[in-house]
């Protein structure tokens, strides 16, 4: 089973948000876009800037601690901005 830690951008909130899934991402997409509590149901502009594929939820979930871990946007900026390189 393939599980995702991924990073979600709304630039209406110029937000980021990180998590991780072992669902379907488009589905998980969806979800976080839809009228919801939480963090993520106020906006509908989300969109997947960034994603890494793990075998088990474990290390997924473990991907997902530690860029929290950072509490920093500027370190998350980084990270995406590899990506260009």
């Amino acid at each position: 089973m393939a599980c995702y830690f991924y990073i979600l951008q709304s630039k209406s909130k110029d937000k980021y948000y990180i998590g991780h899934t072992c669902d379907d991402l488009s589905e998980r997409l969806r979800r976080h876009n839809s009228n919801h509590k939480g963090f993520t149901g106020k906006n509908a502009d989300w969109e997947i800037v960034y994603y890494e594929k793990f075998n088990s939820k474990e290390e997924a979930y473990e991907r997902e601690r530690k860029v929290k871990s950072w509490k920093s946007k500027v370190k998350i900026k980084e990270l995406l901005n590899s990506l260009l390189n």
